[in-house]
């Protein structure tokens, strides 16, 4: 890459995965393999108890499931910490291999990772960054979310950029997509992520002027706070969580408390669920419990700290379903001495996958009609799907139904909104 006097590094910080971009001085977009060949990497952090190595991306996926399968599984696995930011969450100190740390510091470690795999493929210092943000990190609480982009500006500092500037996620993506266009479009942008689902009609052009106000061509812009994380926890709930006695009932007839079954469903708050007071807590339902083996089933995830892999089985199964519209087996085999869970089956059917998520899919459908209602009679004459989680069968037919006049274009999963912050720093 060609050295400029100030290069803007565009950034995609998702729950799930995030990814990176640059524009040089010739306007060539450079976007990051920072995971090669792959431009995108899982935001996910792991220390490892064994040696205290801090392991990013699959990296830390792999190193954490080859820790637990040699019976080291006492090290750390972070995942979906940018669900995180607007909460008191993000400033608690958390104890990592004897060591207080807090959730900001990891956000700092990985945004420093990031750019340091960056600097390293450009080969040359980048002290500016256009980061992405999602229309709301946290719904109908305007001060969290203004805490949420300033925690994360913060720790954009600390991770050595000197310059950040944010952008709308799916204003972004519009960005890329619109320098694909050979005719000006109104497209709606619709970006779903892990953690959020973002919307922007906006009126494209197929030769945008560097002179034209791009503020009067957002047409509306909404935002809710449901992604892929989410359908992976209600599946977890709905598939998995049943065969460790979620939705049991007491001999008394009252229904199993439901917390922990929710801590083990949901990537953040997976830890908390193995902790020594939880397990003591768990031990103690052994009497509420009408069917011992689902009791067992239980122990041996917390005590063997499964959680992670059990969401990682789910969200594989939601995949392969979506993509092939056939049954998926989840099987346990795999799972580090789960003796307890061997006997156990479970499968995903794609035919009940919209029953599963009925309650974000209705409410991400629901978003996209408003954001468009916002604009009047303006429908969309494209749908333009981009994020981890576009590709979700049911949705994408959700969407289809709700603008059934508009085309359908599915764009970079991964890397579309990184590509269209760099195309907006260059443009700045």
């Amino acid at each position: 890459m060609a050295r400029t006097a100030s290069p803007v590094l565009g950034i995609d910080f998702g729950t799930s995965n995030s990814a990176a971009a640059c524009v040089d001085a010739q306007g060539q977009l450079h976007p990051i393999a920072l995971e090669a060949p792959r431009n995108a990497m899982p935001t996910a952090v792991y220390f490892s108890s064994e040696n205290a190595h801090v392991s990013f991306g699959s990296a830390a996926m792999q190193q954490y499931l080859a820790d637990v399968q040699d019976g080291l599984g006492t090290g750390r696995l972070m995942r979906a910490i940018k669900s995180l930011l607007g909460s008191a969450l993000i400033d608690e100190q958390t104890v990592v291999n004897g060591r207080s740390i807090s959730f900001f510091e990891v956000v700092v470690m990985f945004l420093r990772e990031l750019k340091r795999r960056a600097q390293a493929q450009l080969g040359t210092e980048l002290h500016a960054a256009m980061l992405g943000r999602p229309v709301h990190f946290v719904d109908d609480n305007p001060e969290r979310d203004a805490l949420a982009q300033a925690t994360l500006q913060r720790a954009a500092h600390a991770a050595g950029f000197e310059q950040v500037q944010f952008q709308l996620e799916p204003i972004a993506a519009a960005f890329d997509f619109e320098r694909r266009l050979t005719q000006d479009t109104r497209v709606l942008v619709v970006d779903i992520g892990g953690g959020t689902s973002d919307f922007t009609l906006m009126q494209l052009h197929a030769h945008p002027s560097p002179q034209r106000p791009r503020g009067q061509d957002i047409l509306a812009t909404s935002g809710i706070h449901w992604g892929g994380t989410d359908f992976d926890r209600l599946l977890d709930l709905g598939c998995i969580m049943p065969l460790l006695g979620y939705g049991q009932r007491t001999p008394s007839g009252r229904e199993l408390p439901n917390r922990i079954f929710y801590e083990l469903s949901t990537w953040h708050l997976v830890h908390h669920a193995s902790s020594r007071q939880k397990l003591a807590e768990a031990r103690d339902l052994w009497r509420d419990y009408a069917n011992p083996a689902m009791h067992q089933r239980l122990l041996q995830v917390l005590q063997q700290r499964l959680g992670h892999q059990l969401l990682a089985l789910v969200e594989q199964a939601k995949i392969a379903c979506s993509e092939s519209q056939q049954r998926q087996a989840i099987h346990f085999a795999n799972l580090y001495a789960a003796d307890a869970l061997a006997t156990a089956q479970a499968e995903l059917d794609p035919a009940v996958l919209p029953t599963l998520l009925h309650k974000p899919l209705s409410a991400i459908t629901a978003c996209a009609l408003a954001c468009v209602a916002q604009a009047g009679a303006q429908a969309p004459e494209v749908l333009y799907l981009t994020g981890g989680s576009s590709a979700l069968q049911p949705l994408v037919a959700q969407l289809q139904h709700a603008f059934p006049a508009a085309q359908l274009v599915h764009g970079d999963r991964f890397g579309g909104v990184a590509n269209g912050l760099a195309w907006a720093a260059a443009n700045a």
